[in-house]
């Protein structure tokens, strides 16, 4: 008898087979996450570096602004880079 786990795990397969990634592909997908978290990196010493100048002289207006902007700029990087990755599983050159 299966386990309600086996059978979930089986209804699971039926709707969505597991794909397989060549190594080409998990090296590519890899490089794409590099270049995300690169990205976000980049974007959070750029603003942050304005935001705490505008902390340092109390505009509050200001900090609010460019918090809004990285969050924003952040999601697009994530979202770009989540595309990326679909072209490259989907075994699309990207």
């Amino acid at each position: 008898m299966k386990s309600a786990y086996e059978l979930a795990m089986e209804r699971l397969q039926k709707d969505a087979p597991t794909v397989a990634l060549t190594p080409e592909q998990k090296e590519a997908i890899a490089e794409v996450e590099s270049a995300t978290k690169a990205r976000i990196a980049e974007q959070e010493l750029f603003l942050g570096e304005q935001a705490a100048k505008a902390r340092a002289a109390g505009n509050a207006e200001e900090l609010a602004s460019l918090e809004k902007q990285l969050a924003s700029e952040i999601r697009r990087i994530r979202e770009a880079g989540e595309a990326k990755k679909e072209k490259i599983r989907a075994g699309q050159a990207g």
